[in-house]
């Protein structure tokens, strides 16, 4: 097992490692995946803790969490939701109930291997990285439903996003922390983190982690995912392309719907100068009416996206930008405030 040995940036948190698992009607593995996980870790010589989320479970998940945290208090939180709120949202509330300098995240149901975790935490600290990225190469999964759809949304996502992954969809992922609180999570965003973090300038890796087949419960995934990915990818590539000049692509649209204006306004004309036909008669000054509308829109629409924009930045004090690290700079360390995880029982 290898050592790892806590950065300079560790000590200033109460832990060196979270490990976040959302956790969604998994009651055969959860027991499982908790053994495994806590004999891996109990060889490192880390600060560490592990967060379950349980994400509205109705299948005795519940029960088996608050069992694990009153036997294991002083490593084992659990964080329970009111209902099921998704993947994503489940990973945000362990991101934002964690207190480790190194975040890593993994699913329950024992399909990832907790004993890559060393490895990428040991890649992490030798190689300077801020996130480790998972790639199930050799993946466990059916084919059809499974693997050829994560296959085509993992190019469609590489492409548009210029961030190339293998593979988007592994939940086994390591982060520093700092690189998450840059980072929010909605809708089914989980999964482009990566693009979120680069969009920071956070250094990414990819890594080959042991994959396996699932023994106890289902699959939560199906092909309508794929869709939600698509609809998800629009909202990224605009929030890291276009966040802070809106303008750009509602001015750059309008701009191209004036041209289709002006393009009907002259064949109009030269219609009625060359065919003789009359303009009344003619769909060409509804088509020109039409793009000029839709133009002023866009840039009416790109002049209140910008405004919006900066009332967001100044009204959070955010700058659009990500400082790596200040060299010589007045010493003014804040010190993680350590949440109270929710109470097992409430």
């Amino acid at each position: 097992m290898p050592h790892v040995a806590p950065t300079q940036t560790q000590h200033h948190y109460p832990y060196d490692l979270s490990v976040v698992l959302p956790v969604y009607n998994e009651v055969d593995n959860i027991g499982l995946v908790h053994d495994e996980l806590a004999d891996v870790l109990g060889g490192l010589d880390l600060r560490y803790e592990i967060i379950y989320v349980d994400d509205g479970s109705r299948d005795g998940t519940t029960a088996r969490i608050i069992e694990l945290c009153e036997a294991h208090p002083d490593v084992v939180r659990g964080v329970l939701l009111r209902r099921n709120f998704g993947q994503t949202a489940a990973i945000q509330a362990g991101i934002d109930h964690a207190n480790g300098a190194v975040i890593a995240l993994m699913d329950a149901d024992l399909q990832n291997d907790p004993h890559d975790i060393p490895l990428m935490l040991d890649q992490m600290d030798t190689e300077g990285y801020d996130l480790v990225s998972g790639w199930r190469k050799n993946r466990q999964d059916k084919a059809l439903s499974r693997k050829l759809p994560s296959h085509i949304a993992n190019g469609l996502i590489a492409r548009v996003t210029g961030v190339h992954l293998h593979d988007y969809g592994c939940t086994l992922k390591t982060y520093r922390r700092e690189v998450l609180d840059h980072v929010r999570l909605y809708g089914e965003m989980h999964r482009f983190i990566p693009v979120l973090a680069n969009a920071a300038g956070a250094r990414i890796v990819e890594r080959v982690v042991n994959h396996r087949a699932r023994i106890h419960g289902k699959s939560k995934y199906g092909l309508w995912r794929t869709i939600k990915v698509v609809l998800d990818l629009m909202t990224v590539k605009f929030l890291t392309s276009y966040n802070t000049r809106p303008m750009y692509i509602f001015g750059g649209a309008g701009f191209i719907l004036s041209m289709f204006s002006g393009l009907s306004v002259l064949v109009m004309l030269l219609s009625g100068i060359f065919a003789g036909d009359i303009l009344w008669n003619s769909p060409w000054p509804i088509f020109a009416g039409i793009f000029a509308a839709l133009a002023g829109q866009s840039i009416l629409m790109g002049l209140m996206m910008e405004m919006l924009m900066r009332t967001y930045y100044e009204s959070q004090g955010k700058g659009p930008y990500a400082i790596r690290q200040v060299i010589n700079a007045h010493k003014h360390v804040a010190t993680p405030v350590v949440e109270t995880m929710i109470d097992a029982a409430g």
